[in-house]
């Protein structure tokens, strides 16, 4: 079992007092007033062994957000072109502090590289991805976000995700039982991602690690535990050590006969094919024609940009369901590697 960690607990109460701001009333997840809020704890009490009273309380005092919902409706990832969205990610001064950043944590990043096989910068640049280094971590309540999402998600979006996040949420809940933590505490993303690395709950369950040794898993206040989780994460996915994460391509032709192209999607295909299809690979780096790729094109302020996505950039999107996000990450990572 995981140790409880009374500073951390502290400085999760302050971040909590400083930050939370926009909440709507306070009762709307009431179970008294509202069935499916009751039928769920009903759920954790009898499969779960939670506490009816503790639940009750905790859901009668949950927020929900309309930021949220908002938020949730129109990710940067699904609304901004690429050459957008890069300035947002791809700054000097995001690379000058990745850069300390790396200095600082030299030895845990060697360490990660020789125990997982993930490159340094590569872990570098998701924590700057996800929340410069440490210096955005979210700003709403994980009970909050993980509330509105399970039970109130947007109605406008292309698909109902509710039983995604109730599962979120009950992780969560189970998680700050386990680690003697107040759930009204922990602040996150909007999704309920939370600390440097920004993991869902199941994703901390499934791939955080103790690697400072300290005998707790703490991915919000320390940068070393969040550098071995990133890795493991990665090698957990399927991550090859020391091979090249895209190739650069051109593109011959129209491009018809390559369906996903330009769209968010993760169907791979022989290199074989998406070259026969016309896109070709500026060079191949040693790349043989069955490895299985993603081809992908970007827009520019002028034109496209076209790309051949290898298993390393796959598996940067289990990260996040997103080719501009792992895009983002590859360059960020060339850019501190550089």
């Amino acid at each position: 079992m995981l140790l409880i960690n009374k500073k951390f607990a502290v400085g999760l109460l302050i971040a909590g007092l400083l930050s939370v701001s926009g909440l709507a009333a306070a009762g709307y997840y009431d179970p008294a007033l509202r069935g499916d809020v009751q039928a769920y704890i009903d759920e954790l009490v009898n499969d779960k062994g939670h506490d009816r009273q503790e639940l009750s309380s905790l859901f009668a005092q949950a927020q929900k957000r309309q930021d949220i919902q908002d938020l949730m409706s129109r990710p940067a990832e699904r609304v901004l072109p690429w050459y957008e969205y890069r300035k947002i990610f791809i700054t000097q001064q995001r690379i000058d502090a990745g850069r300390v950043f790396m200095e600082e944590y030299e030895e845990p990043l060697a360490r990660a590289e020789a125990e997982y096989g993930v490159a340094p910068e590569v872990i570098a640049a998701i924590i700057g991805i996800e929340t410069f280094y440490g210096r955005n971590k979210g700003r709403h309540r994980v009970i909050d976000a993980l509330a509105t999402l399970s039970f109130d998600y947007p109605q406008d979006t292309p698909r109902d995700r509710s039983s995604f996040f109730q599962t979120q949420l009950t992780e969560f809940l189970n998680l700050t039982r386990e680690q003697g933590l107040n759930p009204r505490l922990p602040m996150g993303s909007y999704a309920g991602a939370m600390g440097y690395p920004q993991f869902i709950p199941t994703s901390y369950r499934d791939f955080a690690v103790d690697f400072s040794g300290d005998g707790f898993i703490d991915i919000w206040t320390n940068p070393v535990d969040a550098i071995g989780s990133v890795a493991n994460y990665f090698k957990e996915h399927g991550w090859q050590s020391d091979e090249p994460i895209l190739l650069k391509a051109r593109l011959e032709g129209d491009g018809n006969g390559l369906a996903d192209l330009r769209r968010n999607r993760f169907e791979r295909i022989p290199l074989s094919e998406a070259e026969a299809a016309g896109l070709k690979a500026k060079e191949r780096q040693g790349v043989i024609d069955s490895t299985r790729v993603l081809p992908m094109a970007f827009k520019l302020e002028e034109g496209e940009r076209f790309a051949l996505g290898l298993p390393n950039f796959y598996v940067i999107t289990r990260y996040n369901h997103s080719r501009m996000y792992a895009l983002a990450v590859y360059e960020l990572a060339e850019a501190l590697r550089q």
